[in-house]
């Protein structure tokens, strides 16, 4: 598959994320229908100036940083180490905001354990922290076979979060980018990722089975009904990572552009950073970086530090 501008996709895709994290950080946590967001704003739950980012795209920097150098699960767990000990890859130099299974892995991180082993493996460790940041990972996995795809993915998710239900989470979200990024329609591709999902013979590892039916069924009703076909009310937006996945595809496949997208994974409520920020990589890609409003990308915070570690990783791609 070849991509037609590496550097601007890569760009729009974690801009796209950047933005989508900043117009939620100032509600998060809040209840839907308590507030509305149209615009930029500041300050609120977190008490940070507009445009300020969250650990969804720290940790998203920590892996663009790390990939730019080729994929080294090492390299990826000691950015997110030198993230939380440093403030490293942050907004304004300090780190505000981190999930608790995120915290433990990388607590374990520095007590010497191996990235592989590091991450959450509990029914109830199935946060959203994995996929809030999996997005950059879709560069690196252009044209590589189907199991590569997803040992990839599951090794840069189970840094954090390695339970099946939050690396399947991942790898469905991924392969959706990979269509949008090779420029598929978003409809067509998310019919197509329902018909890749609807048989299992070719997943297989040495024998078994790595996307196991029980597992699938989890996610039923993204790959086996249209999950844009339900009304808000069914929609969660807390931080189970399967609930994350289904509203940011919600959001993304029932509206027609970047703003509209985000705003309305925002304005959903309760993890409103991060259902923007996953839902803003979707639109990113899908909308480019004119359909990001220009208004909201100049009061990102270090916007050009961003700009820089996509250049970085996207010359080091094409290299």
């Amino acid at each position: 598959m070849a991509i037609k501008d590496l550097k601007t996709s890569v760009s729009s895709l974690i801009l796209g994320l950047a933005v989508g994290d900043a117009l939620g950080v100032p509600v998060e946590f809040r209840s839907r229908g308590s507030f509305r967001v149209d615009s930029m704003q500041g300050y609120g739950s977190h008490n940070q100036p507009p445009g300020t980012w969250s650990d969804d795209t720290s940790l998203a920097l920590c892996l663009v940083d790390s990939l730019a150098r080729g994929f080294a699960p090492e390299d990826i767990a000691r950015n997110f180490v030198l993230w939380h000990d440093t403030g490293a890859f942050t907004a304004h130099g300090q780190v505000f905001d981190i999930g608790i299974s995120t915290a433990r892995a990388i607590n374990r991180l520095k007590e010497g354990i191996a990235p592989k082993k590091a991450g959450c493996i509990g029914e109830n460790e199935n946060g959203n922290g994995s996929l809030m940041r999996i997005a950059p990972l879709v560069f690196c996995l252009v044209d590589r076979p189907k199991l590569e795809r997803f040992i990839t993915t599951k090794t840069v998710s189970s840094i954090t979060h390695a339970h099946e239900w939050s690396v399947t989470a991942c790898f469905i979200y991924i392969e959706y980018l990979l269509k949008l990024l090779g420029g598929m329609e978003k409809k067509a591709a998310y019919k197509e990722l329902q018909a890749d999902f609807g048989f299992q013979e070719d997943c297989y590892d040495h024998g078994n089975r790595y996307l196991g039916k029980d597992t699938l069924e989890k996610f039923s009703r993204i790959l086996w009904s249209d999950i844009d076909a339900l009304p808000e009310t069914d929609i969660k937006s807390g931080g189970f990572v399967i609930d994350t996945l289904e509203a940011a595809l919600w959001c993304f496949l029932t509206t027609n552009n970047y703003r509209d997208a985000v705003l309305k994974a925002v304005n959903l409520g309760d993890d409103t950073d991060t259902t923007a920020a996953v839902t803003g990589a979707l639109a990113g890609i899908a909308y480019g970086l004119k359909g990001i409003p220009p208004g909201w990308l100049a009061k990102l915070a270090s916007y050009k530090d961003i700009r820089r570690l996509a250049g970085a990783m996207s010359d080091a791609l094409a290299a």
